[in-house]
């Protein structure tokens, strides 16, 4: 799964696709490098960010959408929190919605059943202004997996098929780099739910974080590639099978060899 953010204020790499035409190059750059999906956002979710319109998040998506569901033969995910950009988004050309509030807005149970579509339940703690401020776990494997759990239960219960239904640990979201540390250690227990799972590890801060603490660099967002690749690798042996990147042509090639290892 590629990321294709339209925002001026994404962590990684906020601004530069911005532009729609940017946008669309880019998705297709990660759809020739072998994305499989196409991940597109219009509202950024870093720790911090300050939430936007429905109508902005329109005017930013649609486009691209539009553009990559003509020029690409790569699936389309929007990335959003907000029913009516899902629904506009699945009539331009995507069928994958891609929440990071896992259908706890208002009415987002209701709207995904009618659409119909491939949905990515992500667990969070609080939403992206301020759930980086103190998160707090008893168990954080453990809790994360039965909010999952729910979730699935109240898409179920909404009459949104199982087959439709991928989860996310949301790493990152609401967790401190323990949390994280934690969540990819016990990947697998999250394989038990019975759905695939999503792995978005990509650029995230605590890569910088245990690199720092290792030999006091650190690093901007584009400098993880080599911790984003090593939380693939591991996300891959404990059973994650889509990975939203930034990086789709690395990505790829360090899965290829991991798989040819492992079938020798």
């Amino acid at each position: 799964m590629g990321i294709v953010n339209v925002t001026p204020d994404s962590f990684s790499d906020g601004g530069q696709h911005f532009d729609a035409a940017a946008a669309i190059a880019h998705g297709l750059k990660l759809a020739g490098d072998g994305a499989g999906v196409l991940d597109v956002g219009g509202e950024s979710t870093r720790p911090g960010a300050d939430p936007v319109s429905a109508d902005e998040e329109l005017q930013r998506v649609l486009p691209v959408i539009e553009a990559l569901a003509e020029k690409s033969t790569a699936v389309i995910s929007i990335d959003t929190r907000k029913g009516v950009v899902a629904r506009a988004a699945m009539a331009a050309g995507a069928t994958i919605w891609n929440d990071v509030a896992a259908l706890s807005d208002s009415s987002s149970l209701e709207t995904a059943a009618s659409l119909g579509c491939n949905v990515v339940l992500m667990h969070a703690q609080g939403d992206p202004k301020t759930m980086q401020d103190d998160p707090y776990y008893e168990d954080v494997v453990e809790e994360v997996y039965a909010f999952l759990d729910g979730r699935i239960n109240a898409c179920l219960k909404a009459g949104i098929s199982k087959e439709k239904l991928i989860v996310d640990p949301g790493i990152g979201f609401g967790k401190t780099v323990e949390h994280n540390l934690a969540l990819l250690a016990h990947l697998e227990r999250f394989t038990a739910l019975g759905l695939p799972v999503l792995l978005g590890a990509s650029r995230k801060r605590f890569i910088a974080a245990l690199d720092a603490a290792s030999d006091g660099r650190g690093g901007a967002a584009d400098q993880r590639l080599g911790g984003s690749l090593a939380a693939v690798i591991e996300g891959r042996r404990c059973g994650a099978s889509i990975f939203r990147v930034h990086d789709v042509a690395e990505t790829r090639q360090a899965l290829k060899i991991a798989d040819a290892i492992e079938m020798a």
